[in-house]
């Protein structure tokens, strides 16, 4: 008897269906609670719908304005840390290589940490020029140079060995650590703490400026991610037999490095450094259906903005009124996620097989 199996499909409409519930039951919590009544009729007016009895109030400003921009930069960085994890993986062929782990992150809170103390002191018609965008830059340029940095000392003999890897990431990981932490000692007061809770990974800044730039990376990233897909696919059979298929893996290889630093640098200049998502995720998707990156890439932006908004939810219950970093929170989570998946990558590669 054949048995049937749940296509992408179910999956999809299934994680869509639960971000959906998420992202409503994520915008009613908080300092202040909002009920359901309101928050649909507060949407309703911002589509142009009849506003609310007496005018807008405060508590419309304050969902429009803060909880809502909050919410869906939640979701969006959930997204864009999960599609990267599961890039990463791919590329790297280990299930327990994650945007955090190979200097990603660290190289774009270097990058970040340098725009808060140095900023002011820049000038030229390029920073001017940047605006808004100076911090995203000097982002992608730190966590772009320390991926590219741990890839290289990591790829010996033309192949990527798991333990370089590691001791490579933990070695950039430190060197650029070093780096904010001097930014921070030679830091005034407000830039010192600015860059301490930005480490801690914080929603609290969100506004729609910063909630449109991560949108725009992210939605762009992910198309993009798609259209190599079926490269990753091949990928998993080796770099030679990929070759073999027709798949420039030298251009491959370049071209997600570069769009996973564009999605985690940009997400990480705005919301600061939250690690373990990229991990995590993807390997639940393994586990529930599917290695196949075409399954992979949609599904983990959906339950990565699924998972991240219960995060950012159980940050701002934990401490009520207060918040608990949102970064701490998933370190918490993901640590022993991580180890568990190094126990059992290890024993893999006294077996042989696909990771040895």
């Amino acid at each position: 008897m054949r048995t049937k199996t749940i296509s992408f499909g179910v999956y999809y409409w299934g994680l869509g269906i639960l971000l959906v519930l998420t992202l409503f039951v994520s915008a009613r919590v908080g300092a202040v609670s909002i009920s359901y009544d309101r928050i649909l009729l507060f949407l309703r007016h911002a589509l142009g719908g009849e506003a609310p009895a007496g005018g807008t109030t405060i508590e419309e400003r304050l969902f429009m304005q803060i909880r809502l921009p909050r919410v869906l930069l939640c979701a969006l960085t959930g997204a864009a840390l999960a599609v990267s994890g599961t890039l990463m993986q791919g590329l790297f062929r280990n299930p327990i290589v994650e945007p955090g782990l190979v200097g990603t992150s660290s190289g774009a809170a270097f990058g970040a940490a340098f725009v808060f103390v140095m900023g002011k002191s820049l000038s030229g018609p390029w920073i001017d020029a940047a605006g808004p965008f100076l911090l995203p830059i000097f982002a992608f340029a730190g966590g772009g140079a320390a991926t590219w940095l741990v890839y290289r000392l990591s790829n010996v003999f033309g192949k990527v060995n798991v333990t370089t890897l590691l001791l490579a990431g933990i070695a950039v990981n430190a060197l650029a650590a070093g780096g904010t932490g001097f930014f921070s000692y030679i830091a005034r007061d407000p830039q010192a703490r600015s860059i301490v809770f930005w480490n801690l990974g914080t929603l609290s800044g969100a506004d729609w400026t910063n909630t449109g730039i991560v949108a725009f990376t992210t939605l762009a990233g992910i198309g993009l991610s798609l259209r190599y897909a079926r490269a990753l696919n091949a990928l998993m059979l080796g770099e030679t037999e990929a070759g073999y298929l027709g798949i420039r893996t030298t251009r491959l290889k370049s071209s997600v490095l570069l769009l996973n630093t564009l999605m985690v640098a940009v997400a990480t200049s705005v919301v600061g450094v939250i690690g373990f998502v990229g991990l995590v995720v993807p390997h639940i998707l393994r586990l529930l259906k599917s290695s196949d990156h075409r399954f992979l890439i949609i599904a983990s932006a959906l339950l990565g903005a699924i998972l991240l908004n219960v995060a950012d939810m159980l940050a701002r219950i934990i401490v009520a009124p207060s918040e608990f970093p949102i970064g701490v929170l998933t370190a918490f989570a993901g640590a022993p996620v991580f180890l568990f998946l190094l126990i059992r990558s290890g024993r893999r590669q006294q077996q042989g097989g696909f990771y040895a």
